[in-house]
């Protein structure tokens, strides 16, 4: 039985145990990849506690699906993986099925913030949410989101390099979400 074989028959298997758990690891791997950048199977069966083996198939199977790619590295067999590059985002394509993935994983952290903040440090029990309405047209909504883009560029290098990371740095979410608000009955705003 091939690789291809056991991810058709696990993803047309519905209600099995076995296709629950894969979700579970999948959605897992997801979830420890926004939070830390990137993660080799090894790293990942490490901090969930699942054979490196599985992780690496499920890496394999959301790189295969379009969810995640191979990050650079320097060579050798460590293989690390992180979330896919947001190339929808930039070309202003709709519907890319991450994109509802991503916003999913966003909103579900958000609510364990809002949980468990208590239990973090207290200097770490804050957060710094906001939001704005303004009056843009859809060259100033892209400049918008450019410039927010231009002002993460300085800490980016700290994903793929932890020891550029300042004492007492954690990872922490950075969502933007730039669109224009709909009238409720779906007539066009002047």
């Amino acid at each position: 039985m091939t690789e291809d074989d056991l991810n058709t028959q696990a993803d047309h298997s519905p209600g099995t145990g076995d296709e629950l758990r894969e979700h579970g690891v999948r959605t897992a791997l997801l979830e420890l990849l926004a939070e830390v950048g990137t993660v080799t199977a090894t790293e990942a069966a490490s901090r969930l506690g699942y054979s490196s083996g599985l992780c690496s198939f499920h890496l394999r199977q959301l790189a295969r699906h379009g969810y995640i790619e191979e990050a650079p590295h320097s060579g050798g067999r460590a293989r690390p993986w992180r979330l896919r590059q947001h190339a929808a985002a930039a070309s202003g394509s709709t519907g890319e099925p991450f994109g509802d993935l991503a916003r999913g994983l966003e909103d579900e952290s958000w609510r364990r913030w809002l949980t468990q903040r208590d239990e973090a440090p207290s200097e770490w029990r804050y957060d710094e949410a906001f939001s704005a309405v303004a009056y843009l047209t859809p060259e100033e909504m892209s400049r918008v989101a450019d410039v927010v883009r231009r002002a993460l560029v300085p800490y980016q290098d700290r994903e793929q390099r932890p020891l550029a990371r300042p004492d007492g740095a954690r990872p922490v979410a950075l969502i933007t979400r730039l669109f224009p608000l709909l009238p409720e009955d779906g007539a066009d705003q002047d």
